[in-house]
C-alpha cells in the first residue's frame, strides 16, 4: 500500500502489549530522550498496510491546544479519579492534573515513558499493564491515541472489555478512541474494497517500530470501526455511545456498564 495512516490514527504511543515478546522499549527510549534534551531523530513506524513514516517526538508532548478534537473532548468529559491507560509521554494526564486539578493515575508498560512522566511532574505514574490490574477502581478509564488497539485483535476484544469493566466504579465510564481504516484499502469500480492483509478482520494490523538503528519486535494492533465496537460492547454488558467523530475516520466512544448487566 502506498498510503500512510494519519498522525491522529497511527499512534501506538508506548503501549506495546508485545504479544508475550521481549520489548526493547524503543518508544520509551525516544520519549525519555526528548524529555532529557537528547532529541536527534524521530521514531519510525510502519504497518502491514502502510509505508514507513516518521512519528515526530514533539507530537507526543503536545499541549491541549495542539491536540485533535477527539482528545480534547475526552479530556473535557473525564471525571473523578482517572486512570490514563498507555499514558506515553503523559500529555493527557498532565493536562487533567494541572489544568483541571483532577486525581490521575497514569500507567504504561514502558519504563522510559513512566520515567519521563515523573520528570514532567505527574504525581502518580506507574509502570503497569492494565490487563494485570485488579483491586482498584476508577471513575474514568482513558484509552486515547487509538486506545482500542491494545486489544491487539478482534478475537481478544471480549477479554479486553470484560477485564477493564472490572476496574470501573459504579457509574464509571470508559472513554476510548479508534478508527475505521477501511479507507486504507484500494477501492474497485463498484465501490468495494480490496482487503489484502490476510487477517480475519481488516482492522487487525502488525506494527513495526524502529528508533536510532534498533527495531522493536512487531506487535499486533487493532483499529476497530464503531459499529463493530458497539456490537462487542453490547455482547459484554456495556452500553456504547458515539461521542464525536474526527477528521480522519476516527471517533471517540463512551462505554458504561449496562443497567441489565450482572455487574451493574
Amino acid at each position: 500500500m502506498a498510503k500512510n495512516l494519519k498522525p491522529e490514527t497511527k499512534e501506538t504511543d508506548s503501549r506495546l502489549r508485545g504479544n508475550d515478546k521481549t520489548m526493547k522499549d524503543l518508544f520509551g527510549k525516544a520519549i525519555l530522550d526528548y524529555q532529557q534534551g537528547n532529541y536527534t531523530e524521530d521514531l519510525i513506524t510502519e504497518t502491514t498496510i502502510s509505508e514507513a513514516d516518521e512519528l515526530p517526538l514533539p507530537y507526543l508532548f503536545r499541549s491541549y491546544d495542539e491536540m485533535p478534537l477527539i482528545e480534547q473532548k475526552a479530556l473535557q468529559l473525564a471525571s473523578g479519579h482517572v486512570l490514563d491507560v498507555g499514558c506515553g509521554a503523559g500529555s493527557h494526564a498532565l493536562f487533567l492534573q494541572k489544568e483541571r486539578n483532577m486525581q490521575v493515575t497514569a500507567i504504561d508498560v514502558s519504563e522510559g515513558a513512566i520515567e519521563a512522566c515523573k520528570l514532567r511532574g505527574i504525581k502518580d505514574a506507574q509502570m503497569a499493564d492494565v490487563m494485570d490490574m485488579s483491586g482498584a477502581s476508577y471513575d474514568t478509564l482513558l484509552f486515547l491515541m487509538n486506545g482500542a488497539g491494545m486489544a491487539g485483535t478482534l478475537g481478544r476484544m471480549s477479554e479486553f472489555l470484560q477485564h477493564i469493566k472490572t476496574l470501573l466504579k459504579p457509574g464509571g465510564q470508559i472513554l476510548l478512541d479508534s478508527s475505521d481504516i477501511i479507507y486504507m484499502y484500494d477501492e474497485d469500480e463498484d465501490g468495494g474494497r480490496w482487503v489484502t492483509n490476510n487477517k480475519n478482520y481488516y482492522g487487525e494490523l502488525e506494527f513495526f517500530v524502529s528508533y536510532k538503528g534498533e527495531e522493536e519486535e512487531p506487535f499486533d494492533w487493532l483499529y476497530i470501526d464503531y459499529n463493530t465496537l458497539q456490537r462487542a460492547a453490547i455482547a459484554n454488558g456495556l452500553d456504547c455511545e458515539l461521542i464525536v467523530e474526527g477528521e480522519h475516520y476516527d471517533y471517540l466512544a463512551r462505554l458504561t456498564v449496562a443497567s441489565h448487566s450482572p455487574s451493574a
